[in-house]
């Protein structure tokens, strides 16, 4: 069985509107964004060209729109540098953490939902970086969990591109900032106090290699360092 690797990417920057913290937001990349897309698309060519990896024709991506536009700029970009063709697969299992009934509504506004709900206590200080925190609203998800399903699409797809590969092969995943850092951590690659310490750069990749019978093993890339008192992005 070959080794695989898997290029985990933060999408590229997009227009997010300030004080929401929902993730689940349907706005394009920015100018920016797309060049910082066809940017790492030629970075991460050369890399697995020196490693002697094959980049895989798949490129997994969340089906939120900045994250598939990430994703497709790197196939173009990819086809046009090799000469080879690429496929944008869509995943709802790499999106970000949902706040389910209370998507795309600001702090401010979540705040008030929670306090005008005879049911549930106010909502604490910091309530969206705690890793283990679910809002008490239809759908909503921890961080902890967002990080689970990742984890598990990570794993299972490694799984099965490994048993189709003869040669070295690396995998471009392109998803969102905390559900990629809960993933490495239900994966071992990060501790769990780790966690609100660390961001990601938009479209900068970190390279993990998966092993059948063996643990997750970080290979290249490097986290955003970051304040505790930061929000969790």
């Amino acid at each position: 069985m070959a080794e695989v690797l898997v290029a985990i990417l933060r999408h590229g920057q997009y227009h997010q509107p300030a004080g929401v913290p929902s993730a689940h937001l349907p706005h394009p990349l920015t100018e920016l964004g797309c060049a910082g897309s066809r940017r790492v698309a030629g970075e991460l060519l050369a890399r697995a060209e020196a490693e002697g990896w094959r980049v895989d024709a798949a490129i997994h991506t969340s089906t939120l729109l900045r994250a598939w536009e990430t994703a497709q700029v790197i196939a173009a970009q990819l086809a046009e540098i090799s000469g080879r063709a690429f496929e944008v697969q869509e995943f709802d299992a790499l999106c970000e953490r949902g706040l389910g009934s209370a998507a795309n509504l600001s702090l401010d506004e979540i705040a008030r939902v929670i306090a005008r709900d005879p049911r549930f206590p106010d909502l604490t200080e910091g309530w969206k970086a705690r890793s283990e925190f679910k809002l008490p609203l239809p759908g909503a998800e921890s961080l902890l969990e967002a990080g689970a399903r990742v984890a598990e699409h990570l794993q299972s797809s490694l799984a099965a591109l490994a048993s189709q590969c003869s040669e070295p092969t690396l995998r471009i995943v392109v998803g969102h900032g905390a559900a990629l850092r809960h993933a490495a951590y239900h994966l071992g690659l990060l501790g769990l106090d780790d966690i609100q310490a660390r961001s990601m750069f938009h479209c900068v990749p970190i390279i993990w290699a998966w092993q059948a019978d063996g643990p997750w093993r970080h290979v290249a890339g490097d986290w955003k360092m970051r304040e505790r008192s930061q929000t969790m992005d």
